[in-house]
């Protein structure tokens, strides 16, 4: 799986948790989730709940919170999914 097809799925997962769904239409590796997309963290949770799920992978307390960018989520996942 691409970087670009990871990014692509990350966008459906994330949208309920977007009030401007304006902010999605250009989503590039360096935007914040909580900053950028005004995620709350409670929300951040659901989301890897749910990239755990679609990914089969578990991601762990360091994982998340190193997954602060678009970016950084994909690579997250990359790395998960090689060890999985």
């Amino acid at each position: 799986m691409t970087k670009d097809e990871i990014k692509a799925e990350i966008k459906g997962v994330i949208e309920p948790y977007v009030m401007q769904k304006e902010l999605l239409d250009n989503l590039s590796d360096e935007i914040q989730l909580i900053g950028d997309l005004k995620i709350n963290s409670a929300h951040v949770v659901d989301i890897v709940l749910d990239i755990e799920e679609k990914y089969d992978i578990t991601i762990d307390d360091e994982s998340i919170n190193k997954m602060n960018t678009i970016g950084e989520a994909i690579e997250v996942i990359l790395e998960k999914m090689k060890k999985d």
